[in-house]
């Protein structure tokens, strides 16, 4: 079955490299092309899951290609297939421009996930990472002709990057202990470990929108609601979770880790809980619960790796869900607006039933899936620090709270005059298209029953499946309080959605947004510059200066032939001279043609080298996955 994980990756790859390569011209193919490969890819993980294959093959010194499906990939890997497959199958009906570019953008993100999923050695594991950041800036930028989405993606890219260079620094740090295996971390020595722990802890929390990071999330939504719902549910921000679940021995080997990841986790659970409240869009108030419910995966991945990994499935569920209903309704009614969408739910009453039955999840509402898989996250809180404990449990009372308030918007009656709010992101439809609503119904089904797996019997199949040992008890007095709460909760949005408090410095996600701007958008962009300038005045004209100087020696070297050579030429007798004929005809013939053949051979090599270098960042993304693929092919071909 090890060719089943090679084409798990490589499978999506190749093929959103190919879409991506054929331009406007595959944009009839790509909805096809897309939706049968990741159909094929779902397929895939659900078998890799079964059987559990390993890949390894040479790579680096001191690093191998290996790739395994272990418990934790075997219970993440086909949740992000079968999320992505729903979602490109909404993105048929909504993406109707530029489909080659978004498919195949989409199909590369994938195989990036699957192989940071997969991954069991640092290099290889980057190597996804990268490729996922470098997607993700893409897809948040789709949109390139508007400054605003460009904007976006800029600092979403940047943002996160400044947590992914831990990741660098785990690298460096294992590679100077000893180990670049993942497995293997939790034992290099004290200093080492430590400096791995630093820089895992930074790239988990930049990609899982942990503070001080998560205003990027509310930039990204500028993407389409198909990549808001796929970055958001399975993919990127989950992955960020998901790296601190598998490292979670090298987490308790260090000690502080622990802590530093469990009360991250829950103080963005709580903070980012009061943002989503605060918030008047509705994909702004979803990507604010994004950023607190991986909170819950964080905080899980310190003290209950099992119920993190459920927390993480549920959610995914519930949010794709979510965030596809948000589109739904974008594309029909043109607005996002909280204020506008009021009576959205009954002007088109199949996405409000499943966006009930998200929200309610999102809440934590019995026995829906958020419910039970958040609990089994505050019971190994409760066991590491009743302050905790208590945290976790009034973040998940605001999570009752924004989801009621975002639930009582949209069913409500319609109220007169609603229609003067409508269109203000985009010219609405006012039709769902029946594309749109197909993926919603399996989604809904997923938000509702995924909660058994913090159930018994499932719960303790899944600590077993880690490998992490017994889950903490979750206790039934806690389940019952829990459910109570959020039950309250809703029932006091539903009630009073407009008095609910939306401070302003909430509504500006904590003034996170222009600090970052100040402190690392603009710095890096500025160094970007000042390189930029560098290369102009300094590099370039450097290398403008060494065409000049061969021409200068060429013509000296020429005058000197015609005084010298020549002249010493018409001194010797006439044998001597018709030798000199006899050269001067085979370095014409020669030697010249010769110095030509290989100046236009560098000259047409030159135009070559000129294509690639459009300026269009997409088509550099795809040469580098086409230099990875053939990595790929030759590690598949030399094992």
């Amino acid at each position: 079955m090890s060719v089943a994980s090679w084409t798990l990756i490589v499978l999506p790859a190749v093929a959103g490299g190919a879409l991506l390569l054929g331009g406007r011209r595959a944009d009839r193919a790509a909805p096809v092309l897309g939706l049968t490969v990741a159909a094929l890819v779902t397929a895939l993980a659900v078998a890799v899951a079964l059987t559990r294959p390993a890949v390894d093959a040479p790579f680096l010194a001191g690093a191998r290609w290996s790739l395994a499906v272990d418990g934790l990939a075997a219970l993440v890997v086909p949740a992000v297939a079968a999320v992505a497959l729903l979602v490109l199958a909404y993105a048929v009906a909504e993406i109707r421009t530029d489909r080659s570019r978004f498919h195949g953008l989409m199909l590369v993100f994938l195989a990036a996930v699957l192989l940071t999923a997969t991954a069991t050695t640092l290099p290889v594991l980057l190597l996804g990472w990268e490729i996922m950041g470098a997607m993700s800036y893409a897809l948040i930028a789709f949109h390139w002709r508007r400054d605003d989405a460009v904007a976006a993606g800029g600092t979403a890219f940047l943002t996160t990057r400044v947590g992914d260079l831990g990741l660098y620094l785990a690298a460096g740090a294992g590679l100077a202990g000893g180990t670049l295996d993942l497995g293997g971390l939790a034992g290099l020595p004290p200093g080492w470990r430590d400096l791995v722990a630093v820089g895992v802890l930074a790239a988990g929390f930049g990609k899982a929108a942990q503070l001080p990071f998560s205003f990027w999330l509310s930039r990204a939504m500028l993407g389409p609601s198909p990549v808001s719902a796929l970055l958001h549910s399975a993919a990127m921000v989950a992955m960020g979770g998901y790296l601190l679940v598998r490292l979670h021995p090298l987490l308790a080997a260090t000690g502080w880790a622990v802590d530093v990841a469990a009360w991250g986790g829950a103080v963005t659970a709580l903070a980012l809980g009061a943002v989503a409240l605060a918030q008047t869009d509705l994909k702004q108030l979803l990507a604010a619960s994004t950023s607190a419910q991986l909170g819950y995966v964080v905080l899980g991945a310190a003290v209950a790796p099992a119920g993190a990994v459920a927390h993480l499935i549920g959610h995914a569920a519930a949010k794709a869900l979510l965030f596809l209903a948000a589109g739904a309704w974008l594309t029909a009614l043109g607005t996002r607006r909280l204020s506008a969408l009021r009576g959205a739910g009954r002007r088109h009453p199949l996405v409000g039933v499943v966006f009930a039955v998200g929200a309610l999840a999102l809440a934590g509402v019995p026995p829906l899936a958020l419910w039970a898989t958040k609990d089994e996250v505050l019971a190994g809180a409760r066991e590491r620090s009743p302050a905790l404990y208590l945290v976790g449990l009034a973040g998940a009372l605001l999570a009752a709270l924004y989801a009621g308030r975002a639930l009582a918007v949209v069913l409500r009656p319609v109220p007169p005059g609603v229609e003067s709010g409508y269109d203000t992101e985009r010219d609405g439809t006012r039709e769902v298209a029946p594309g749109q609503l197909a993926p919603l119904v399996p989604l809904a089904v997923g938000a509702a029953v995924l909660g058994v797996l913090a159930l018994p019997p499932l719960s303790g199949a899944v600590a077993d499946a880690l490998g992490a040992g017994p889950a903490p008890p979750t206790r039934a007095a806690e389940l019952v309080l829990s459910g109570l709460l959020a039950v309250a909760g809703v029932m006091v949005a539903v009630a009073a959605p407009t008095r609910l408090p939306a401070p302003g410095w909430a509504r500006a996600w904590l003034g996170l947004d222009p600090a970052a701007r100040l402190l690392v958008v603009r710095p890096i962009l500025a160094l970007a510059r000042g390189l930029a300038r560098f290369d102009d005045r300094v590099l370039d004209r450097a290398v403008h200066a060494v065409p000049g100087a061969a021409l200068g020696v060429a013509r000296g070297l020429a005058r000197f032939d015609d005084a010298g050579l020549d002249r010493a030429a018409g001194a010797v007798p006439a044998v001597t001279r018709r030798a000199a004929d006899a050269l001067a005809r085979l370095d014409d013939h020669g030697v010249d043609a010769l110095v030509r053949r290989l100046a236009r051979a560098a000259r047409r090599l030159g135009a070559l080298a000129r294509r690639p270098q459009t300026g269009l960042i997409h088509q550099y993304y795809v040469q580098v996955v086409l230099v990875l693929g053939v990595a790929v092919l030759i590690l598949f071909l030399a094992r």
